[in-house]
């Protein structure tokens, strides 16, 4: 496997996660009333690197599933990582 594409593919796995600890992590904040993680961040972790622990932790967690704009992003983040890592596997 080229060095490049491992990288690339250990970022994800560790973005994703992070996302999913994350997911968790607000979940649990939401049901005891505390202090919660701002959505822009659990965002920004799925689009940048982590959206297969984010729709993970959406899953497993029932956390965030009503907001049409999570589904969305977590989608839009697995096509962007998924074609990253295809052209890396097959160009470079």
């Amino acid at each position: 496997m080229k060095t490049a594409l491992l990288i690339v593919l250990i970022f994800y796995g560790a973005m994703s996660l992070a996302s999913l600890v994350a997911y968790g992590a607000d979940k649990s904040k939401a049901k005891r009333g505390a202090w919660r993680i701002p959505e822009k961040v659990l965002l920004s972790l799925s689009f940048f690197g982590g959206a297969a622990g984010a729709l993970a932790g959406m899953l497993l967690f029932r956390h965030k599933t009503r907001h049409w704009y999570f589904w969305f992003v977590g989608a839009a983040g697995i096509l962007w990582q998924a074609a990253l890592a295809l052209w890396m596997a097959f160009s470079l």
